[in-house]
């Protein structure tokens, strides 16, 4: 791997990373002052369900890419149908 394909990836990192921060902070999660949460808490099934819904979303989104065909668009939204079932979030 060349150093700049590791910067990449370092990038791709941060970003979700950042995304994951963000859910966790719209869902109400916050750290105590030892930076440890409390996942049995309201605020972590949020955040769970936050996380779900970010994926069948993505799913989803496959029919605005370019060059998809119908077979890929089904496909991922037969998968989004079914992360959905899997986790009772919708």
């Amino acid at each position: 791997m060349t150093l700049f394909a590791d910067w990449q990836n370092d990038m791709v990192w941060q970003t979700m990373n950042e995304r994951i921060r963000l859910l966790a902070e719209q869902a109400g999660y916050k750290a105590d002052m030892f930076g440890v949460g409390h996942w049995d808490m309201p605020e972590c099934k949020k955040f769970a369900q936050l996380i779900v819904r970010e994926c069948i979303n993505q799913a989803h989104g496959v029919a605005d890419l370019r060059g998809v065909n119908d077979d890929m668009i089904y496909g991922a939204d037969s998968a989004a149908a079914r992360i959905s079932k899997h986790f009772g979030v919708g």
